[in-house]
């Protein structure tokens, strides 16, 4: 068991166009975070993931960089940027970055020398092909709809984007395109942060020779499974590994499309010659259909707990894991597991962060924040929403109403409204127009009212992660071992955590209705309660549940 900080720490991810304007254009910015951060402090997370603040024409709401060393006029600049960096580590508080180095923007530097002429020295930092036939090079489709290639008239050639036409991929298997992010990365090292999240970091390899890819049903291109956990993906983040991230205290972990346990084992592997860890997206996949993402479809409790637990069985020992629910690329979880009210909001959070991995909190779940209820694509401002409206309801697949209520289930914006911090106009996040519709809810569901009130979601988190970080369980809960109890259960979520002689029992009532549960394993009576939201409910062999029940004990096992 080789402690590290980052595995006993809890992460707070920002998306800082929603989390707080400190200048009234409607955009949060870097400054306005600096005003939260006594209060990002009083929550108790010690590490900040910061969503892309560089430069960037913003197609892709600063997944499309176009200028890595300088940061994004909406949010400030640079000397903004340290002052924030300096003041959140007066405050206890590290800050990773996102690195968004799969692709660059069309207007990076790079990608306009590349495609002004077939002989420029950057013309290989891209993806460049001829047509095959008159047409795209193969059958790919980009992850935003449509083709994953663009044609461009300047060379009469095409180039890949997995994303937006205005995110063109670079090509890793150019030592100068690796050489110019190792130095990038190093720069931003050597400034002070204190790590990376790296986007989509599992697509830098292609398979040779870019094959096409596999037509599922219901679709017109091949998928991207040629673009993910390619041949050289390990060799590039050993090379990385090397060259920067082993030089610093630093903690890393991959977004990884498509990473099975078997990869996961190699890029976060306890030799650490790699990353810390990744992020998977297995779970987050469970509540899809037919018609993908776009779907009402809910969790079915079973297959959760399977999938959470095949990872948490599968890493011990080998690889550490992520914990995660919400990101900004996904929904409210206490909208998509969840009821929407406060009590199944903890119930969650209790079946996260009780489990062995370091776990993410992102804006806004710590209140509860719910999925919003948009009513109409003109509200929506997601790149992916809108182009999949133009192509699903355009074509006349499904009508708008449908496709709006799969929406306001799955579409990324609902992780994008404004943080609600109070109950005035435009939930306190800014005094301009928000650059998005903030949730009508915020005069209910807001930090202010939340803070003060000792039953919140806001404080059931703050006790979270304070026996997490700073208890006398703290090491069972970070580096003790799970074991799931009654897999088939469709209600309870059930089980243990286990380090030397501790064992503590989590149990959660997923569910809207009042639950009889007999627990599988003999213990001793005395138990000591770490948390719970419902103090009355006492520990037995027999329990009657409440509705969206959580509670965490210390138990005596009978040997």
């Amino acid at each position: 068991m080789e402690k590290k900080w980052w595995k006993e720490s809890v992460v707070y991810q920002i998306y800082p166009r929603s989390f707080c304007d400190s200048n009234g254009d409607g955009i949060g910015d870097l400054n306005g975070i600096r005003s939260k951060l006594d209060y990002l402090q009083n929550l108790g997370i010690n590490v900040i993931w910061l969503s892309p603040v560089y430069k960037s024409p913003n197609d892709d709401n600063g997944y499309d960089i176009s200028d890595y060393r300088d940061i994004m006029d909406d949010f400030g600049t640079m000397d903004d940027f340290d002052a924030l960096l300096k003041e959140a580590h007066e405050h206890g508080i590290k800050i990773v970055m996102d690195l968004v180095v799969n692709h660059t923007s069309d207007e990076h530097k790079w990608f306009i020398e590349s495609r002004s002429s077939k002989n420029n020295s950057k013309r290989d930092y891209y993806i460049w092909r001829e047509p095959r036939n008159g047409k795209e090079p193969n059958n790919w489709g980009s992850c935003f709809s449509g083709s994953a290639w663009q044609f461009d008239e300047t060379t009469g050639m095409y180039y890949l984007h997995c994303f937006s036409k205005k995110q063109p991929d670079l090509n890793w298997d150019n030592p100068k395109v690796r050489d110019e992010v190792f130095d990038m990365m190093t720069w931003w090292c050597d400034k002070g942060i204190d790590g990376f999240r790296m986007d989509v970091i599992s697509m830098i390899s292609k398979v040779e020779g870019l094959p096409d890819g596999k037509v599922w049903p219901g679709s017109k291109y091949g998928d991207l499974a040629n673009t993910t956990n390619g041949p050289h993906v390990h060799d590039y983040l050993k090379e990385m590994n090397k060259r920067v991230l082993s030089k610093y205290d630093i903690m890393t972990v991959g977004e990884c499309a498509g990473v099975t346990i078997g990869e996961a084992k190699k890029y976060a592997s306890d030799d650490q010659t790699e990353l810390n860890m990744v992020f998977q997206f297995e779970h987050m996949g469970l509540d899809y259909d037919e018609n993908g993402k776009w779907t009402t479809k809910r969790f079915y409790l079973p297959d959760l707990k399977e999938n959470l637990s095949k990872w948490e069985y599968e890493l011990e020992g080998k690889a550490w894991n992520s914990l995660y629910w919400d990101n900004h690329d996904q929904p409210r979880i206490v909208s998509r597991l969840g009821d929407e009210t406060p009590q199944s909001a903890k119930c969650i959070a209790t079946i996260l962060h009780m489990m062995k991995g370091t776990p993410y909190v992102y804006q806004g779940e710590e209140l509860g924040m719910t999925n919003c209820r948009f009513g109409k694509i003109e509200n929506c401002r997601d790149i992916e929403v809108i182009n999949a409206y133009k192509d699903i309801v355009g074509s006349g697949k499904r009508t708008e109403d449908d496709f709006m209520k799969a929406v306001e289930a799955k579409g990324r914006d609902n992780a994008r409204t404004p943080m609600q911090w109070d109950s005035s106009e435009n939930a306190g996040f800014t005094t301009g127009k928000p650059w998005i519709m903030v949730n009508p809810n915020y005069e209910k569901i807001n930090a202010k009212a939340e803070i003060g009130d000792e039953d919140s979601v806001y404080n059931y988190y703050k006790k979270l992660i304070n026996i997490r970080r700073n208890s006398d369980w703290s090491d069972i809960i970070v580096y003790g071992e799970y074991e799931l109890l009654d897999p088939k259960d469709e209600n309870v979520f059930a089980y243990l955590r286990k380090l030397n002689n501790k064992t503590l029992l989590v149990i959660c009532n997923v569910s809207s209705k009042e639950t009889e549960y007999r627990i599988p394993v003999d213990f001793k009576d005395e138990a000591a309660l770490l948390i719970s939201d419902n103090e009355n409910v006492k520990l037995q062999k027999d329990i009657k549940l409440p509705p969206w029940f959580a509670g965490v004990w210390e138990i005596n096992l009978n040997k």
